[in-house]
């Protein structure tokens, strides 16, 4: 019996990895890596670029502040890069995003970015992860059940039960089950549970505008003595990803 760790791959902090290395070593990755091999065997365009996959895990455990998680990357052309609610400098907001930008201005007085590149966020401890790290260029959701649920399940888990207390930001149906088995600090636990609607157009004015959720996250890590997080995004370059970034 061979109980040498799976190796992470690049770009995964190594903290992460007494939570991932089981995960990677099991069947249901193995299963994975031989679906996105037959994608791309196939021609299919697989949206982000491999180097990509793992980006939102280049933040240590124990440097998590705050949980955003989406369901699956965008599956246009040059926008998804490893980040949930992301998209790279050059390439246009999308809606859920201006959404979010428009709260964040409501809650905090921040003016709305004119570019969607969360990283200055992900550079603080906001872990801006999707349950699903990959899609078809085209058809969304295209990947889902095909096994990266596991893998950010884990994820999930490894930062309710080892992270320093945190704040889960869950927005919409989708993120609120994956994340329902973390208590919050009011029934217990060590974290801050926020629950909204999703920031989509189709729902962001039932529940999502008026949540407040940077604010409130602010003051919970400042009382835990975290410190807040920076909720601006600093203006950047200009220079998209070249609308081929998908993996040939």
């Amino acid at each position: 019996m061979n109980d040498t760790p799976a190796p992470l791959p690049a770009g995964i902090d190594p903290s992460w990895a007494p939570a991932l290395s089981p995960v990677l070593a099991g069947p249901g990755m193995a299963a994975l890596r031989a679906f996105l091999t037959a994608e791309k065997a196939a021609g299919k365009r697989v949206l982000p670029h491999s180097r990509d996959w793992f980006a939102a895990l280049a933040t240590p455990l124990d440097q998590v502040r705050v949980v955003i998680l989406g369901q699956d990357p965008y599956h246009g052309p040059g926008q998804a890069h490893g980040l949930s609610f992301s998209v790279r400098p050059g390439v246009a907001v999308p809606p859920s995003l201006r959404n979010i930008y428009k709260e964040l201005h409501d809650d905090l007085g921040i003016a709305p970015a004119r570019h969607g590149y969360l990283g200055h966020w992900a550079e603080q401890g906001v872990l801006l992860l999707n349950s699903v790290l990959t899609v078809e260029q085209g058809r969304a959701a295209s990947h889902a059940g095909h096994g990266w649920e596991a893998f950010t399940d884990a994820i999930v888990h490894a930062v309710a039960e080892h992270a320093p207390p945190s704040v889960f930001l869950l927005w919409g149906s989708h993120a609120q089950k994956k994340a329902a088995f973390v208590q919050d600090g009011v029934a217990g636990g060590r974290h801050l549970v926020l629950k909204a609607r999703h920031p989509s157009p189709l729902s962001a004015h039932s529940g999502w505008f008026g949540s407040r959720p940077f604010s409130q996250a602010n003051a919970f890590l400042e009382a835990q003595g975290r410190g807040a997080i920076d909720w601006t995004v600093p203006a950047v370059g200009t220079q998209a990803e070249p609308l081929d970034a998908a993996d040939d």
